[in-house]
């Protein structure tokens, strides 16, 4: 389980913006006494529109299908994305979920609905999302709305899921 209650959990967090491609939209990870939370501005200027957070995880064991998230929203869709590395072949896959402004909600994702993507784009013939594949965590925000956004996370939890 990820802890975002822990005071230090956002120091393991690294952002990835749409300046990669030239874009001006902006994303961090932070602590705001309680919880982490992704937030940011998301812009359209140049192309841009998106703004991510991401961290390693330790090894999964195989029988993981599942992720349990428990967090705030702002009223906006948000995608929670898992990275996947196996024969040094990276794959990304998304599943997305729309939020209740300043509700807590508890959703499980199990790994069977999460779609492959590459740079937005879904990709056909991708492997099967495994728990002893993946890499890392993290989540995006693309909906195309140029304002600020925050998702406090309060925990990401692998499970069996039957």
């Amino acid at each position: 389980m990820i802890d975002f209650t822990q005071p230090n959990e956002y120091q393991y967090w690294t952002a990835v913006n749409d300046n990669v491609m030239d874009g001006i939209s902006t994303g961090l990870f932070t602590y705001d006494g309680n919880v982490s939370q992704f937030t940011g501005e998301l812009s359209l200027a140049n192309n841009g529109g998106f703004s991510s957070v991401n961290r390693t995880i330790s090894p999964l064991t195989i029988d993981i299908n599942a992720v349990n998230l428990i967090y705030i929203g702002d009223g906006r869709t948000y995608q929670l994305r898992i990275t996947t590395w196996k024969n040094d072949y990276r794959i990304n896959y998304k599943h997305e979920f729309e939020t209740i402004k300043g509700q807590q909600q508890i959703k499980t994702f199990n790994f069977n609905d999460f779609k492959a993507v590459f740079r937005g784009r879904l990709l056909s013939g991708a492997p099967e999302l495994l728990a002893e594949d993946i890499k890392q965590i993290g989540f995006l925000i693309a909906d195309k709305k140029t304002s600020p956004f925050t998702l406090k996370i309060q925990s990401v939890e692998f499970l069996n899921f039957k």
